[in-house]
């Protein structure tokens, strides 16, 4: 029997760091906003793939907005989100019934490629998590108040979304009191008990962050066309 695949969106930045009063993943990207890339995207990995979109409740017609002028048709389940992101994702994963696997990706990470996602899907199928990361490219060092030390960075990978997990193993790690240290959904797998694993994602799977994000995302989507 084929494996339901959903894809859970998560979409509630604001745009305090990239200094601007629309919420980043509605900024314009190359003549769209980025969170119409990354949904895009996801399609075109699957037309079968569920997707669950998290939003802030006030932003619910900014999307259907935006859905209306890009004629965008894709059926798309809107769920409210929390006051943090570890309350979005559970809110998220509460639309979700029966068994399956989740990609959980962050919505302002439009330059995701379809294969990466079908590679999480694939290995999330067989070892329960499947979590994109890449190598650090630069030397790293660790500091304290007084002092700092180099580190071995082979050691060390930098964490990115999709995060895809067989559905029975990440709704019950949420189900688990909120925790500040958590700050992504393999942490939440990782403290109840799960093991992680890792597989390769990509340097252009940026997160739209700071404004050098946006000429960087731009100059990357360019570079595709």
């Amino acid at each position: 029997m084929e494996t339901t695949e959903y894809a859970l969106i998560v979409a509630g930045g604001r745009g305090s760091r990239i200094n601007s009063a629309l919420p980043k993943q509605f900024l314009p990207l190359n003549g769209k906003p980025v969170l119409l890339h990354t949904l895009e995207t996801f399609i075109r990995y699957s037309g079968k793939l569920k997707i669950i979109l998290v939003l802030p409740r006030t932003e619910f017609e900014v999307w259907h907005s935006i859905s209306k002028q890009f004629n965008f048709r894709y059926p798309v389940l809107l769920q409210e989100g929390g006051e943090t992101r570890f309350q979005s994702v559970k809110n998220g994963l509460d639309k979700i019934e029966g068994e399956g696997l989740v990609a959980i990706h962050d919505g302002v990470r439009p330059l995701v490629n379809p294969d990466l996602i079908g590679a999480s899907f694939r290995l999330a199928a067989v070892h329960g998590s499947a979590v994109a990361s890449v190598r650090l490219k630069e030397s790293i060092r660790e500091t304290d108040q007084d002092n700092t030390r180099a580190v071995d960075r082979s050691h060390y990978r930098i964490i990115q979304t999709p995060q895809t997990f067989q559905l029975s193993i990440i709704k019950k790690a949420y189900q688990q009191k909120e925790d500040p240290a958590l700050t992504d959904d393999a942490s939440v797998a990782e403290r109840s008990g799960h093991k992680i694993s890792l597989f390769e994602g990509s340097y252009e799977n940026i997160k739209i962050t700071t404004p050098e994000d946006l000429i960087l995302a731009e100059a990357l989507l360019k570079s595709r066309s």
